[in-house]
């Protein structure tokens, strides 16, 4: 089973990209949807402990819990030591799903990829990218997107040049989505007889 890795910076086209490879009948994982989830349940309650007033009727309302994170690296620490072991729990079930049902080729959609290392749990690496005036753009044209809120995201994240660097593929979504849809089937195309190697590698070490 081959494993995409795919990230992007903020206002990207992350998201958008993620369902151009499920319209192709890929199966993606979305890291995004799975803290979603564990704010509704799992993780709501450790949160609510370590930043008191996060939550309301039983999940983690982000608005407030982004003010007690945003800008403070201590606190955003906090918040992933209780949030990424799950996050990682619920991708190993993907994964295993996944394998089950035979799929040849997976997609985990993960923010910061690079940044925490998961690159080393994929095959391959795609990095969506647009120039920084479409980024910003984007991004502060978002309900509740300050400048401030903004800069405070990029900072936490990889430079877009540097992501690029360590891509094996780039998706470009400056130049419009109809592009950045051909890119991703001439990707699937590219790599569809490929073999993976991290999965197996994982299964066979069990």
């Amino acid at each position: 089973m081959l494993i995409i890795g795919l990230t992007g910076s903020i206002g990207m086209g992350k998201t958008a990209t993620a369902e151009m490879f499920r319209a192709e009948g890929i199966p993606v994982f979305d890291a995004d949807a799975a803290v979603h989830e564990l704010y509704s349940g799992p993780a709501a309650a450790k949160i609510e402990t370590v930043f008191p007033g996060t939550r309301v009727d039983g999940k983690i309302d982000r608005e407030k819990l982004s003010r007690h994170v945003v800008g403070n690296a201590d606190a955003m620490r906090r918040l992933e030591e209780i949030v990424h072991p799950l996050v990682r729990a619920a991708e190993n079930g993907f994964l295993r799903d996944a394998h089950r049902a035979g799929k040849r080729i997976v997609v985990l959609d993960i923010p910061l990829l690079l940044e925490t290392g998961a690159e080393e749990r994929c095959d391959i690496v795609v990095v969506v990218s647009a120039p920084a005036e479409v980024q910003r753009k984007r991004v502060l044209e978002r309900p509740g997107m300050t400048a401030e809120k903004f800069e405070a995201i990029l900072a936490k994240q990889m430079p877009d040049a540097e992501k690029r660097r360590h891509a094996h593929t780039v998706i470009p979504t400056g130049q419009g989505f109809p592009a950045a849809q051909k890119a991703v089937r001439d990707l699937l195309r590219t790599v569809d007889s490929m073999p993976g190697h991290v999965y197996a590698n994982r299964v066979s070490a069990r």
